[in-house]
């Protein structure tokens, strides 16, 4: 299976300036873990929850600050045509749970761990039955 096949293409993008709250309001409404942050100086990055949760809790405000400061710039990114186990591999190797889809330069879908188990799963349940 392949990456375009388990990717979510619902891909909420912010900009640096967006508040913590607001990138977490933004994420909880459309109930994606991350945000794609598009810096016209920097390029593109990726902010997750658990870096929201990270400044929250080493008591940083929320409302003071920004996405910008929180972001991970040093983003890899997959591609549609990746395998589920060569995103998988990516994301064990670099201790992350999300990966940018990028398509000719643009961000076209998130991967994330819980979209690989949820296509694994059906895939191991099934080969069980069959093996069994």
């Amino acid at each position: 299976m392949l990456v375009r096949d388990a990717m979510s293409t619902v891909v909420l993008t912010i900009g640096p300036a967006h508040t913590l709250r607001q990138a977490a309001r933004l994420m909880a409404a459309r109930r994606v873990g991350a945000a794609v942050v598009l810096d016209g100086d920097s390029g593109l990055g990726i902010l997750t929850e658990r870096d929201i949760l990270n400044a929250v809790g080493a008591g940083q405000s929320p409302d003071l600050e920004t996405a910008g400061a929180h972001t991970t710039t040093e983003v890899v990114f997959a591609a549609p045509s990746w395998t589920l186990e060569d995103a998988a591999e990516a994301m064990a190797h670099g201790g992350f749970r999300h990966l940018v889809v990028m398509d000719r330069g643009e961000p076209v879908g998130v991967v994330s761990v819980r979209d690989i188990i949820r296509c694994w799963a059906p895939a191991r349940r099934h080969a069980g039955t069959v093996a069994g």
